[in-house]
């Protein structure tokens, strides 16, 4: 399993020689299986590079999964080049939540007077799956999906392949249930050993005492979990629009300076765009 990031900041893309060692493009994971099965996740901002990449490699085939339908989450969709070739073929996995379908949640993003071309104008391929509590597979690849803490409702996923696990859960807030969030203990479970875990980490807590209730974790919260749940790799995601490199290198020591402290030997990073990380 090959993880690559293509955006991991939160809410709004930032620009600036201030986000250069991090990033400023919004969610965007890519996924290679072990048989170079695609999965994108979430089609954020980093869709767009991630997109001009698979034409180079003349790939037309793709699955994306959708955590949630926040802008900051799909708004890359219209800028993913793939969808106005002829040929490409997309099978679109997620829970609609408040939406009535997986469709309703990604077609938004080109709806006029937003965007000048219409989704049912786009020439891709699409096959909808909604998959909100039960196990699927992709290939080699087994996801299970939990529900997140957040405002509007949200999905974290655990992908499986070859004995290796990877745990995704952006956007999920441990101090305040939302509804249809889950207990910590929950998330504890389902992220328990995990080989990598990437979570929400977007606040410090001088931060929290104002964003209580947005929808994101405190850094050492998240951190909490990770020491708890034994898991090999931590990295700090969903990084807020204003945190800097300077700022993310400070957490970062911070999570260090606690881990040692507990005697572990947990390998702990934010991650950042272009990050390449194999299972």
């Amino acid at each position: 399993m090959i993880i690559r990031c293509w955006g991991a900041r939160g809410s709004v893309p930032v620009s600036g020689k201030e986000y250069m060692k991090y990033g400023g493009d919004t969610t965007c994971l890519e996924i290679r299986t072990g048989d170079d099965e695609i999965i994108i996740v979430d089609a954020g901002t980093g869709i767009r590079q991630l997109g001009n990449k698979l034409l180079n490699e003349g790939r037309r085939d793709f699955n994306i999964i959708f955590t949630h339908s926040h802008w900051d989450h799909i708004l890359g969709f219209p800028f993913f080049k793939p969808i106005y070739f002829r040929g490409t073929r997309i099978n679109m996995f997620g829970c609609p939540f408040a939406q009535n379908s997986i469709k309703q949640i990604i077609s938004k993003t080109m709806v006029i007077p937003n965007f000048p071309v219409n989704f049912d104008d786009a020439r891709v391929d699409i096959s909808y799956h909604e998959e909100c509590k039960k196990s699927f597979s992709i290939k080699s690849m087994t996801i299970t999906p939990i529900f997140l803490s957040h405002p509007n409702r949200g999905m974290g996923y655990k992908f499986v392949e070859d004995g290796k696990s990877f745990v995704f859960m952006t956007d999920n807030e441990f101090a305040f249930k939302h509804p249809g969030g889950l207990d910590y203990q929950d998330y504890l479970d389902f992220s328990e050993g995990a080989d990598l875990l990437m979570h929400d980490a977007e606040y410090t807590e001088e931060e929290y005492k104002k964003t209580k209730s947005w929808g994101h974790s405190v850094y050492k919260d998240a951190l909490r979990l990770a020491l708890e749940a034994k898991v090999k790799k931590f990295g700090l995601f969903h990084h807020n629009q204003d945190r800097t490199d300077e700022a993310l290198d400070s957490i970062v020591r911070d999570c260090q300076r606690i881990i040692k402290e507990n005697g572990s030997d947990l390998e702990c990073f934010a991650v950042a765009q272009g990050m390449e990380i194999k299972l």
